[in-house]
This record gives structure tokens, C-alpha cells and sequence, in this order.
């Protein structure tokens, strides 16, 4: 009994994390809105500074969670630029901790604010969170034949015309690595070798279409791509097989020690213009990731395994960078509840919050 209390005590430590971090979204979006109303009538350039300066802070919080509170050691390899850049941000994809991988290269650069995804479009549906995302910058996409150019297009070109600092996240896999669902994997290996591609082992044959478009409406406007691969420590099992990566549940109860992350910064004129020559620019990328990954995982010489070639850099994200807006966001949340017409104004804020975001999107893209 009492080890059961113990491991239920173990797998519950993401519940404050998750709690505060959820909890604390009408509370921004209360912010957001405000300053939304207030900014209608000013250029749409000062608008998006206080938007990602917003943004900013409960990245901070998020990431205060995800890096401080789990202990993770993130580890990086190659070469990240100290100063903020207009970049597309290229990156293999594997679990939804993902997502917070790029907050933790960009806050490294005073660039959290300016991060900003292309997200599938079932995303866009999320309780007051698909509805933000949209309206900070992000751009929902749908796959394959489905997939709306004109649309990607048209909302770059509103984000450059407004001069928004751009740190665009893009997952040109699609879906996920999943070492559990093999038939994605194989599904993914057969289109390759069809098209006459290489065959990848560790990464899915990456799609081109909202890269391209991304790279080519915004060649003018971006400094850099950023290539960026991730391994997280832990996921091979005994037998020497690659497992599931960690969810975000299980990332925040700190079962992943260690982070690494390549980023290999490419210059625009080194990258082809036209589609059908990025596809396979896009597809030799990922060849290097695989390598990087097959290195990583599957090294023959043990000492090799679980870390990138080259040097290496232990960054720790300081307290000071974090735990401001943690005490900030949990401390507006807290007054607001502390009333019974701030806790009226909260549970408003989710349910109509929720139904208006559905509503705009449903509308907008």
C-alpha cells in the first residue's frame, strides 16, 4: 500500500504544473482581449509589440515549469545565434514537448515572444488556446490535397505588412515519429523509396508545401532558417529500440534528464527557390538529421550514443527569466478568485471565451 502511495505521489507531480498553467489562461486571455479592445484603433505594428510581449510572459511561465521546476539539462549543439532573428525555425517532430523545445532556443535569444506555429487545423479548435494562436501569428494548415496556399499566404503577408518579428515553427514531417505505430513509419519509408528518395530510419519523409510557401513569401523578410534536431535522453529500452518520446505529462514528472538540440543556422541563398528542387533540399536535411539521430541512438561504440558530434553547450535557464511571470500570472489568477465576481469573470472567460474562439475560427482562418 505504501508503495503504491509512493508511485501515485510519483506520477501526480504533474498536476500543480499543469494546473497553474491552465489555470492561469483566462486570466491572459482577460489581459490579451483587453489590450485587443484598447489597441483597435492604433497601428497594427503596436498592437503585436505589447501582443508578444504578453506572449512572452506566459511563455516564461510555461517554461519555468519545463525547465526549472523539471530539473531537464538542455543541451545544445551547433550554432545558435545570441541576437533575435526573422527565422524559419525547421525542426523533426516526435511528441508535443516539441512545441516547448522552440521556446527554449528562443527565450535563449530574447525571442520568445516573436515564436509563432504552423499548426494542423484540428488545433485550431483548443478551449481559448486554438483561438490565441491564431491571433498571435500562427497559421493552421491541413494536409496534402486539403492544404490552402492562397491562405498561408495572405496571412504572412499580413504578419510582414504589420513588420511582426517572425519565429516560425514548422514541423515538415506533418504528424509525429511515433516508434509505436509502425505503419506510419513504413507508410513513410515506401513514399520515399517510390519517389526515389532516401529511406529514413529515425525521421519521417518530410512534406514541402508549407515550407515552401513559408521560405518564398518571406525570402525577403527572413535572416535565416534554423534546422534544429531534437533527441530526448532516455527513450531507447533495453533491448537497445527507440520508444515513444515523452508526452508533456511525462516530461513535466521529470522523466526526461536530458534534452539535445542541434540547430544548424542556412542562409537563404543556399536554399533552392523553386518547389521541386526544395523538396529535395528540404528531404537531404532530413537525411542529415536521420544521421544525427542514428548516431545518437544507435552508435556501435556505447560512448557515442545519447549525445550529437561536436561541441556541446550545458544551458541553464536562470530563475530570473521565469519565475517573475510565474508570480505575476498566479498572482492575478489568485485575486480574480479570491472574489466571487472575479470567480464569475473567470468561469465567463472559459465558457464564452471558448465559444467565441470556436466561432472566429470557424470564420477566419
Amino acid at each position: 500500500m505504501l508503495l503504491s502511495l509512493v508511485l501515485h505521489t510519483y506520477s501526480m507531480r504533474y498536476v500543480l504544473p499543469a494546473a497553474v498553467m491552465m489555470g492561469t489562461a483566462p486570466t491572459y486571455v482577460l489581459a490579451w482581449g483587453a489590450w485587443r479592445l484598447l489597441s483597435a484603433v492604433l497601428p497594427a505594428r503596436f498592437y503585436r509589440e505589447v501582443d508578444d510581449r504578453l506572449y512572452t510572459i506566459y511563455q516564461s511561465m510555461v517554461l519555468f515549469f519545463f525547465e526549472n521546476y523539471t530539473g531537464v539539462q538542455v543541451i545544445i549543439y551547433g550554432d545558435l545565434p545570441k541576437n533575435k532573428e526573422n527565422v524559419i525555425y525547421l525542426s523533426n517532430h516526435q511528441c508535443t514537448v516539441d512545441w516547448i523545445i522552440a521556446d527554449m532556443l528562443a527565450i535563449r535569444q530574447n525571442a520568445l515572444g516573436h515564436v509563432r506555429y504552423v499548426l494542423k487545423d484540428g488545433l485550431k479548435w483548443l478551449p481559448l488556446y486554438g483561438w490565441y494562436f491564431s491571433q498571435h501569428g500562427g497559421v493552421y494548415v491541413k494536409r496534402s490535397a486539403k492544404f490552402n496556399e492562397k491562405e498561408m499566404r495572405e496571412k504572412l503577408r499580413a504578419q510582414m505588412k504589420a513588420e511582426t518579428p517572425m519565429y516560425l515553427v514548422i514541423f515538415p514531417e506533418g504528424t509525429r515519429y511515433n516508434p509505436e505505430i509502425p505503419k506510419v513509419i513504413a507508410d513513410s519509408q515506401s513514399f520515399a523509396e517510390k519517389e526515389g528518395l532516401a529511406i529514413l530510419k529515425h525521421v519521417l519523409t518530410p512534406r514541402v508545401k508549407a515550407t515552401h510557401v513559408a521560405i518564398d513569401t518571406m525570402k525577403d523578410y527572413l535572416d535565416a532558417v534554423y534546422d534544429v534536431t531534437v533527441a530526448y535522453e532516455g527513450t531507447v529500452d533495453h533491448k537497445g529500440q527507440r520508444k515513444l518520446a515523452p508526452s508533456m505529462t511525462e516530461f513535466l514528472c521529470k522523466e526526461c534528464p536530458k534534452v539535445h538540440i542541434f540547430i544548424d543556422r542556412i542562409e537563404l541563398k543556399d536554399i533552392p527557390e523553386e518547389q521541386m528542387y526544395m523538396r529535395r533540399w528540404l528531404h537531404e536535411r532530413f537525411e542529415i538529421k536521420d544521421k544525427l539521430l542514428i548516431e545518437f541512438y544507435d552508435a556501435k561504440d556505447s560512448k557515442r550514443r545519447n549525445k550529437f558530434p561536436g561541441k556541446s553547450v550545458h544551458s541553464k535557464l536562470s530563475l530570473k527569466k521565469t519565475l517573475p511571470s510565474l508570480l505575476f500570472l498566479g498572482g492575478l489568477t489568485a485575486s480574480m478568485l479570491l472574489t466571487e465576481s472575479g470567480r464569475k469573470l473567470y468561469v465567463k472567460t472559459w465558457i464564452y471565451g471558448t465559444l467565441i474562439g470556436c466561432l472566429w475560427v470557424s470564420i477566419k482562418p
